[in-house]
């Protein structure tokens, strides 16, 4: 980073909305992505970063004309050079809400191909929903970092205002380590560092799951319930099928098709997450492996897929590979809207058609959001 700007610039119209959690605004001709900003506004803009060729990043430091969606931050960490957890507080949810929407829409419909016109769909709670926090110890206590930084903000009086558990009203186990993990589960508060093994239980669908005290589940407490429902409700699975569960962790996927009385062969890479799957579910087979590698082994034919990547998406090899099995659906669960639209893109190109999208606010006062695409065999075919 060189030559950033010491004053604030502007001052400048914000543009709209851009994946990532900020806003686009330009300036003398440069793009600049702007945080705790928000569309239609005027605002001075403090440069952060100038070492892209393409665009700046910037705060939003002054806001000279407000949008009517502003509201007051709840949490006072969170402000430009202040905690990095969260990207929308200065916005209201149904804000929030319409600025992933218009992400969403925009994603899927430039990298896709795909015209989506459904709504973000909330999820309570909104405010004390992260039951997984991963806190960083500092010389003022705990914090949490800044936004693209290694910088440790301290926490608030209040505590972390999305966050279940404040890590300090738990006693000495808060204390000590570069970092703690605090994971509120079915079976309590589990704290620790997060190179600690051990095992906690989550409860979902139905099912008792254990999960690896570090290992991947759901932030949000409804997530896992709302994302089940979603597949299960679009799948519409019959009895006597047979289903792959892809990049199926845990088991969760695996677990309530399982439930409905349908055959399921699960793929992860993680080894520890498919021993505890094969415990979770245990009608079903699992394979460790990478599922653009494993996928190879499966049977050659099946009628249910859902694929719930990492950020990064399937990619063409995978979707590939499904689309040889001639599934009658696919259920993916995007924690991306952009992989989303590429893996969509393939798809389409495959003979694919998107039957239903649906989004979910599971990250409330963030940017990050879910979805779960129900996708069918073109008309056509």
């Amino acid at each position: 980073m060189s030559d950033v700007p010491v004053d604030p610039i502007g001052p400048v119209e914000v543009g709209d909305v851009a994946h990532g959690g900020h806003c686009v605004a330009r300036h003398d001709g440069r793009v600049i992505f702007v945080r705790h900003a928000l569309p239609g506004e005027t605002v001075r803009v403090r440069i952060t970063d100038t070492s892209h060729d393409r665009f700046w990043r910037g705060d939003a430091v002054e806001i000279v004309v407000a949008s009517p969606d502003r509201r007051t931050p709840p949490c006072p960490v969170f402000h430009p050079g202040g905690c990095g957890g969260c990207d929308f507080q200065h916005a209201t949810e149904e804000a929030q809400r319409e600025l992933k929407r218009r992400v969403v829409a925009e994603q899927v419909r430039r990298l896709g191909g795909v015209d989506w016109e459904g709504v973000v769909e909330a999820v309570e709670p909104v405010w004390g929903w992260r039951t997984r926090m991963r806190y960083q110890s500092s010389g003022a206590g705990l914090g949490l970092k800044a936004h693209r930084s290694h910088d440790v903000v301290p926490l608030p009086d209040q505590g972390c205002a999305i966050a279940v558990v404040d890590p300090r009203t738990l006693g000495e186990v808060s204390a000590g380590g570069d970092e703690l993990l605090v994971v509120s589960s079915a079976d309590g508060v589990n704290v620790g560092s997060p190179r600690d093994r051990g095992e906690i239980t989550e409860h979902a669908a139905g099912r008792d799951f254990t999960v690896d005290f570090a290992g991947f589940w759901q932030g949000h407490p409804a997530a896992a319930d709302t994302l089940v429902d979603a597949v299960i409700e679009g799948l519409d699975p019959a009895a006597g099928e047979k289903g792959f569960d892809l990049y199926c962790g845990v088991g969760l996927f695996a677990g309530a098709l399982a439930d409905r009385e349908v055959s399921m062969w699960g793929v992860e890479s993680a080894k520890s997450a498919v021993n505890h799957a094969r415990r979770n579910v245990p009608g079903a087979r699992f394979t460790v492996g990478r599922v653009e590698k494993a996928l190879r082994d499966l049977p050659g034919r099946t009628d249910l897929v859902v694929l719930d990547p990492p950020r990064a998406g399937a990619g063409r090899a995978v979707m590939e590979q499904i689309s040889r099995r001639q599934p009658r659906a696919i259920a993916y669960v995007a924690c991306d809207p952009a992989a989303l639209g590429r893996d969509l893109a393939y798809a389409r190109e495959l003979g694919w058609e998107v039957r239903s999208l649906r989004a979910f606010d599971l990250f409330p006062q963030t940017h990050h959001i879910e979805c779960v695409a129900i996708l069918q065999p073109a008309a056509h075919q």
